[in-house]
């Protein structure tokens, strides 16, 4: 489990193809690597990847045909740069929302302009995803923890601050440039239930079905 707060910016330092996924290695940049060890989960663009070998300067790490398939790691090559964050720990500080590491695809930028010192960002989101994604709710993108400003359709836009802009990837956007996106796992969630037991969801939600579930009172 994540947060969406990046600790710090490393990039792919080689990628070796294997059985038909890849396996890469990352310098992690100043992540705290004395408190990585084997086994250990990093997201790495909001991917959540395995430590399968430990270097003094970063780690290798296998990404398998599903997540080349959902990810942006399908195109990736070396010197690509990558927002990292560590597991979070039990009883830290709890700064971002609920972060997976399992993306659920990859969105397209659609404009990167200035707005005052913030930069504002246009992200297109693949059909199925436009359904869980609510203004002022939350999105990861490559990562990062993100708050949605506003929607339109498939398309919803981002307010990037000064220092998010600095700490993370997200300067380097481009239009045109694929972003892996997580959708709030809670709404995934939310759906799932209200869909038990039902078949197909066929009307949504209502203010109805949340009170038959539990969720108003």
């Amino acid at each position: 489990m994540f947060t969406g707060i990046v600790e710090t910016v490393g990039e792919i330092a080689a990628l070796s193809p294997k059985d038909g996924d890849v396996r890469l290695r990352v310098a992690s940049g100043a992540l705290p690597l004395e408190s990585v060890k084997l086994g250990d989960s990093i997201a790495c663009n909001g991917v959540c990847l395995t430590v399968v070998a430990q270097l003094d300067d970063g780690f290798w790490a296998d990404v398998s045909r599903e997540t080349l398939s959902h990810s942006s790691f399908a195109k990736a090559k070396l010197g690509d740069k990558l927002n990292l964050e560590r597991a979070m720990a039990v009883g830290s500080r709890f700064d971002g929302h609920i972060v997976s590491g399992h993306v659920d695809a990859v969105g397209t930028v659609l404009s990167v302009q200035k707005d005052a010192r913030s930069i504002r960002i246009k992200i297109e989101a693949p059909a199925e995803l436009s359904r869980y994604i609510a203004v002022k709710g939350s999105i990861t993108v490559d990562g990062v923890s993100l708050t949605v400003n506003a929607l339109e359709g498939r398309q919803f836009d981002l307010n990037i601050v000064p220092h998010t802009a600095a700490q993370t990837t997200i300067a380097q956007y481009t239009p045109g440039c694929g972003v892996n996106l997580e959708v709030d796992i809670i709404a995934r969630y939310l759906e799932r239930l209200l869909q038990a037991g039902e078949g197909p969801a066929s009307g949504g939600l209502s203010m109805a079905k949340l009170a038959e579930h539990g969720f108003l009172k």
